[in-house]
């Protein structure tokens, strides 16, 4: 298969942004007095949308609707002042990206990260490179694992859906990859590990960003 399109998630792919976000979260709920999370518990919270975080960080006895409603208002804000402290592009992406470029191979970004930040965080770090669409969680879309994005991203760069790859780090990456009948890469150098990436659809996994160039 000759795959002309590639869909990037960004979070824990592009852009690793698990401290700015663990830090964040932990701000949050230190003000509320609940215990702190260590990093490596949020690579298992992130993934899902900022209301997963929210729900997966607050202790399960403090979840009723206001104490959740709180901490995501001021998750949002936190975040919203700090997410570019420590958030870099993972090692390897600019050179992955512009040997992409280079190829003609078309690019887009998918996140379950809020539409604003993504698309902040998009032009703050990765504006160097063109990419053809750039789509973050909104109200008016689904988010993933459905595959309704996805295929009309590929609709719109004139890409059969089976030859594009979709590269993301988490199951919830693999599922939308799945349903969407794209070609499923999961990374490890993001915010999961290999069994569960396997467990959800993973049709090949890579260890650094120029293997991807391999699939090609």
């Amino acid at each position: 298969m000759k795959y002309e399109a590639i869909l990037f998630d960004l979070d824990g792919t592009l852009l690793n942004t698990l401290e700015d976000l663990g830090n964040s979260m932990n701000s949050v709920l230190e003000r509320h007095r609940f215990p702190l999370h260590a990093l490596e518990a949020y690579r298992y919270f992130v993934g899902d949308g900022i209301e997963n975080l929210v729900l997966r960080a607050v202790p399960a006895g403090n979840r009723d609707p206001k104490t959740l409603t709180d901490c995501l208002e001021a998750m949002k804000e936190e975040y919203g002042r700090r997410w570019m402290e420590k958030t870099q592009p993972y090692p390897g992406i600019p050179q992955l990206l512009d040997e992409l470029v280079r190829r003609s191979i078309k690019m887009a970004i998918f996140s379950n990260k809020q539409d604003e930040l993504t698309q902040i965080a998009v032009e703050k770090f990765l504006s160097k490179w063109p990419f053809e669409m750039v789509a973050g969680a909104r109200a008016s879309a689904p988010k993933k694992p459905d595959p309704s994005v996805p295929l009309a991203m590929a609709q719109k760069m004139g890409v059969a859906p089976e030859a594009s790859l979709y590269v993301g780090d988490t199951n919830t990456d693999m599922k939308t990859a799945k349903a969407a009948g794209m070609h499923a890469v999961g990374v490890l150098w993001g915010f999961r590990d290999t069994d569960e990436l396997l467990m959800n659809g993973a049709r090949v996994l890579v260890k650094e960003p120029s293997e991807i160039l391999q699939l090609l």
